[in-house]
């Protein structure tokens, strides 16, 4: 994946999302499985799981589904909201409005990644409280309490902390990595998917 940009006078405060769209997949593609299948930035899980992280299929499935909203951070000309687009992504993240058994809604966030060369910046924060601001006024708006969640791999005990200093807990739900070929391969027999949550009052 190329790293061309210029991250020396970068400023997180130029960072801006849109809704993704089916022209966004391959770049899409390229920016989830880099982060998260390669060994650049501190956020991949090459170690814990091999073969690719998503397909053009999946993409395309979460950018069609009306409950599910995809939100790119696309790299520009100038840096900012204002530039052409040169049709790279440098950030991504995925806000799916859920409905439980007893038909409570909450969102779960997921497919969130940033460019290996902008970690450390402060862009996968931006990037986050964009996610949660929308979810809450989603959620608010259909007069549901804000409850957010999302899955971590075990073993990833800074990701954990990353997620806990921004209010996040585990809530005790887990599940076995699914073995299915469909998002890659684990390196491990006892990988585990942790359900973090967070209530935004």
């Amino acid at each position: 994946m190329s790293s061309n940009i210029n991250t020396d006078h970068f400023n997180k405060e130029s960072v801006f999302l849109r809704e993704a769209t089916l022209e966004d997949i391959g770049a899409l593609e390229q920016l989830l499985n880099c982060c998260y299948r390669e060994t650049a930035g501190w956020t991949n899980e090459a170690d814990l799981i091999g073969g690719i992280r998503t397909t053009p299929a999946e993409l395309a499935a979460v950018i069609n589904e009306p409950n599910h909203y995809y939100f790119v951070y696309p790299k520009t000309t100038t840096g900012d909201r204002d530039g052409d687009e040169t049709g790279e992504i440098l950030g991504c993240i995925a806000v799916d409005i859920k409905t439980d058994a007893a038909s409570n809604k909450k969102a779960y966030i997921g497919m969130f990644a940033v460019h290996p060369v902008l970690q450390g910046k402060g862009v996968g924060n931006v990037i986050l409280q964009a996610a949660e601001t929308f979810a809450d006024r989603h959620l608010q708006s259909l007069n549901q309490p804000s409850r957010l969640t999302m899955s971590i791999l075990s073993h990833r005990p800074e990701l954990l902390a990353y997620y806990q200093r921004r209010g996040y807990q585990f809530n005790g739900n887990k599940m076995p990595f699914p073995n299915d070929g469909n998002n890659g391969e684990p390196k491990r027999d006892d990988l585990e998917l942790l359900e973090l949550e967070k209530v935004v009052s």
